[in-house]
């Protein structure tokens, strides 16, 4: 019986199709273009002959109040004769662009293409008359560059959607989502390959994102899958609109940055400035992006008769020329391998090589932190050769630049080795003791919509000195993390487990400790932004309000609509540097930092009312302050309560042994073994390792 049941699974495996995500090519292309066009191009950001200045001018319909049958009567005059395809994608191309992202339908669901299910769409509302994204995608073939589409989940057309909020998070009704799931079908059938689909806003369920999810995957398999669609069912994470973070994703990622940050949608009244001051702003976004792992989508709104603004066009020119220049050191490439910035400028990697992204006024350099013999210091567009000192000893190099030209934003070197070069760990522990505290971070984007994105921490990582050929190490853990799964890994060597203890210990704080006043004031922004953040001790100004004695452990009610938050801030006080312990305990959401440091977020379980959360948390002599940023996504009202620890649990559990690398440091990653999505987090920031 069991062979004949090992046969079966043997045969289910290879039936199995084979893993399409996520796609190299996608990957790889680091640089697309985005283009916001459709009905609402034709207004220019003016409404009754005068400017709105509130909102994305893609979005003029809400923003300024138009009538829904007054605006669908605009079709009757759209009439894009000046768009060509063919000049798009070669516009893109010179760019140095590797595919094109289209706005298939925006919000006010007009649809620039021929939909089955509307007439509301360029082929039959329209004296147009012509399948204008058929046009552009096979355009796209003939250039040779990647089609994809943006695709938005809410509609303002469509009578069984909910009707224009002000924030564009609606929830969709049965209707609406079977509409979209037609939409979404006919675009992935009959408009060739499609490299990614970029879903936008909306506020889905959880089975509305997995429906969506698994129709795309099945019509087309290598088709990436943008986080906005919800509920982390993700291929690559977006940040939020014009973001660009300073921290370590370990997903695909992506930044959508449009060419001003007022709009997406052409604004025929927008100050466009000096283009080469905006190309040189656009470069060093790129530049932020592709040296942390991203893909950057820049984008354009042309006109209402389909031709580019050419302000726009400058820009996109310009920019080609340089990252045409520099082509090596920006497709296909990997982030900084280095766990430190530098300040002169940015860094790539690919093969055997580190490209220098050294920006203007650096006549001379230092890069520290490697072992490698270094052969070659180069210009890279221009191969001019560069003078540079190494040390050996030292693991640093000075290299001393050419004259820069005035019109070129930065400089790119390449650096080549002998053989290989690996990278120094910054941080190298020696206590023995790993915990979140000492570990560099790994985080994904998570997104259960729009307004919930938020970094979401999905693994840690260090070094650390051991002698030995093997080890033994031993996990420390609190309640939280009891039963969880882990995928460990100590020197390429994985093991998976889950946390059961074998012991337990209660344990104290050791010395005086005190919790202080409390403030709370409303929070701003999506889930994931907290002023606050990376100050170590951010002004307690007037915006709080000191709610004076708390009584700890009582549960807080009040009115909160969704998609609000309350930030709650605590004063700690503590007699020496040591670990403290809460009870945090909320049906919502929490993002949660002490002393300007990021220490965990996480959503609440779904069927799960009100749940507890321990936190252990290392407080520093003196002042502390922790900061909670409490999120209510759909209810009218926030619950939470505080509650400080006397004393808590804490679990043991020895490992099997793992053997040593004969080097001296060693790697350890913890990461969740099978989680829910390549964006879920952790949740294990009280995790202790003896090593």
């Amino acid at each position: 019986m069991k062979t004949r049941l090992l046969l079966l699974l043997l045969v289910a495996v290879q039936l199995l199709p084979a893993q399409q995500k996520p796609a190299q090519k996608w990957l790889d292309q680091k640089f697309s273009l985005f283009i916001h066009f459709g009905l609402y191009s034709q207004y220019g950001g003016v409404y009754d002959d005068k400017p709105v200045t509130r909102g994305y001018s893609e979005q003029i319909q809400s923003f300024a109040g138009i009538f829904s049958d007054w605006y669908a009567d605009a079709a009757r005059e759209f009439n894009p004769v000046n768009w060509n395809p063919d000049s798009i994608v070669a516009l893109a191309k010179k760019a140095g662009m590797r595919s094109i992202v289209f706005t298939s339908k925006h919000h006010d669901g007009f649809c620039m293409y021929q939909s089955k299910y509307t007439d509301f769409n360029i082929v039959d509302a329209t004296p147009y008359k012509r399948d204008l994204m058929k046009e552009l995608a096979e355009a796209c073939k003939r250039g040779g560059i990647d089609f994809a589409v943006y695709f938005s989940l809410i509609d303002w057309h469509f009578p069984q959607a909910y009707p224009i909020s002000s924030h564009n998070a609606d929830p969709l009704t049965p209707e609406h989502y079977t509409f979209n799931l037609k939409q979404v079908e006919e675009i992935m059938t009959n408009y060739g390959p499609i490299s990614e689909i970029w879903f936008d806003m909306g506020s889905l369920t959880a089975e509305q994102s997995r429906g969506l999810y698994e129709l795309v995957n099945r019509l087309q398999p290598e088709c990436m899958i943008s986080g906005r669609l919800g509920n982390n069912y993700v291929d690559f994470s977006v940040m939020a609109d014009n973001e660009y973070p300073d921290y370590k994703i370990g997903v695909p990622w992506q930044t959508a940055a449009s060419m001003f940050d007022e709009t997406w949608g052409y604004r025929s009244w927008q100050e466009r400035g000096n283009a080469q001051d905006k190309v040189n702003e656009k470069i060093a976004s790129l530049i932020k992006v592709i040296s942390r792992g991203g893909n950057y989508l820049l984008n354009i709104g042309p006109r209402g008769d389909g031709s580019v603004v050419e302000f726009e066009k400058e820009v996109l020119l310009k920019m080609g020329a340089w990252t045409n220049a520099n082509a090596e050191a920006i497709y296909a490439t990997k982030a900084n391998p280095f766990p430190h910035a530098f300040s002169w400028g940015d860094i790539t990697t690919r093969d055997n090589s580190l490209y220098l992204f050294v920006r203007k006024d650096n006549q001379a350099i230092d890069l520290n932190g490697f072992n490698g013999k270094i052969t070659d210091v180069s210009v890279l567009a221009s191969g001019e050769k560069c003078r540079y000192q190494q040390n050996l000893k030292s693991n640093s190099v000075q290299i001393s630049l050419p004259e820069n030209p005035e019109n070129i934003p930065v400089t790119v070197l390449k650096v080549s080795f002998e053989d290989r070069f690996t990278v120094l760990p910054k941080d190298i522990v020696s206590t023995g003791l790993l915990t979140a505290e000492n570990a560099v971070p790994e985080f994904g984007h998570s997104s259960a919509d729009y307004y919930c994105g938020y970094k979401s921490l999905t693994g840690y990582g260090w070094h650390f000195r051991k002698s030995g050929s093997q080890l033994s190490p031993t996990v420390f853990f609190t309640e939280n993390e009891q039963g969880k799964n882990i995928r460990l890994t100590l020197d390429g060597k994985t093991m998976e487990t889950s946390l059961n203890p074998q012991d337990s210990t209660v344990v104290k704080t050791k010395n005086a400790f005190a919790w202080g006043n409390q403030y709370r004031k409303k929070g701003k922004g999506v889930f994931g932004y907290v002023e606050e953040e990376n100050r170590l001790s951010p002004e307690i100004d007037t915006t709080w309000k000191n709610i004076g004695t708390m009584k700890y452990g009582e549960r807080q009610q009040m009115e909160l609509r969704s998609r609000e938050s309350l930030l709650v801030l605590q004063e700690i006080q503590s007699s020496a540097n040591q670990d403290a312990a809460i009870e945090i305990s909320s049906g919502c959401a929490a993002y949660i930092i002490l002393n300007g440091k990021y220490i965990t977020a996480y959503f609440p379980t779904p069927g799960v009312e009100f749940q507890k959360k321990i936190l252990v948390l290392p407080v520093k002599k003196g002042n502390n302050q922790l900061i909670i940023k409490f999120f209510n996504r759909n209810t009218e009202e926030l619950m939470y309560s505080l509650k400080p620890l006397e004393k808590w649990t804490v679990y043991r559990m020895k490992l099997p042994s793992f053997n040593l690398n004969s080097t001296a440091t060693h790697q350890f990653n913890v990461k969740a073994a099978n989680p829910p999505s390549k964006v879920a987090p952790l949740e294990m920031s009280n995790i202790r390792v003896k090593m």
